[in-house]
């Protein structure tokens, strides 16, 4: 396998876990014993990667991660021969990971259906786009690989429609407001990202204003790019973190229930008829019990 590498200043073994879904001790021994080469040369696991890299990966073992249908009840919005919509519960993870391998959509998706892509291998089938794990509401699934391509470019070229429902912390006394700030890699937390100009994406985020409350603000937000955690961090970054979030903006959790963030909306043309469809789901119990708490 060669990764022509496209990122700064991140570890080897930081920026290969996140791409094979490996863990860091895994690609380190592979590193070790040469299985990985930079540029045709042998690096350490501490070796900082650059733009143009080439980084070659040689035979290896994959990590144990054994996917398995698993007869989880799915909220199917929408169907036909080439998309899925899917309405997602809260806590539910999206595709299997090591560590993780059951109760994920996956899981659910491979029981469901034998007609899913595989562009996204064989962890991730029919998956064209995430939303995090205690974020509810819909995504896409595509039934076979012409319309995964047709509906990730969509999503490239920022010709699908995505909008949240968020509830956030303090009162946002603007009406509407465009967040665009970059979005990378926290260098002191690789598991969180944050807005940086350090090996960063373009992220931009438009919000309108729904409600406000005493201590909280009801808004919808349509997104132009698609960052990993991109309305969280720009919530928080602009000082406004969404409520019950876990892990950015440091507030108390009201309860365990995730976020109050939900994918309300997603429109798209669909790749047969050529036809825009449009869906929408209303936020789930868990989101509305703590909406109801700030409205009384």
């Amino acid at each position: 396998m060669e990764i022509e590498c496209n990122i700064d200043g991140i570890r080897i073994d930081s920026y290969l876990s996140e791409k094979l879904d490996f863990s860091r001790s895994k690609i380190s021994d592979m590193i070790k014993d040469g299985t990985i080469l930079v540029n045709d040369k042998t690096v350490k696991s501490s070796y900082n990667v650059k733009t143009g890299d080439l980084i070659k990966v040689g035979e290896y073992e994959e990590e144990d991660i054994n996917v398995e249908p698993e007869n989880i009840p799915l909220d199917i919005v929408y169907e036909d021969d080439d998309v899925m919509v899917i309405n997602k519960p809260n806590h539910m993870v999206v595709h299997p990971a090591v560590g993780n391998t059951h109760g994920t959509l996956v899981n659910a998706l491979l029981y469901y259906s034998k007609n899913l892509s595989s562009i996204n291998g064989e962890f991730r089938p029919g998956i064209v786009h995430r939303i995090d794990k205690d974020t509810t509401g819909l995504l896409l699934v595509a039934k076979n690989n012409k319309s995964h391509e047709l509906l990730s470019q969509q999503l490239t070229e920022k010709k699908a429609t995505r909008k949240y429902i968020a509830l956030v912390w303090g009162v946002i006394n603007e009406d509407s407001a465009t967040i665009d700030a970059p979005i990378g890699r926290d260098i002191n937390d690789r598991k969180k990202m944050c807005v940086t100009s350090i090996n960063s994406k373009d992220a931009i985020t438009h919000l309108r204003v729904l409600k406000r409350f005493k201590d909280a603000t009801l808004i919808e937000l349509k997104l132009e790019t698609g960052r990993t955690h991109q309305i969280r961090v720009h919530m928080n970054y602009i000082g406004h973190p969404v409520v019950n979030d876990p892990v950015y903006g440091k507030r108390k959790l009201i309860d365990d229930t995730g976020q109050c963030l939900h994918a309300k909306t997603i429109g798209f043309i669909h790749p047969t008829t050529n036809k825009y469809m449009e869906f929408e789901v209303q936020p789930p119990e868990c989101f509305t019990n703590i909406l109801n708490i700030f409205e009384e």
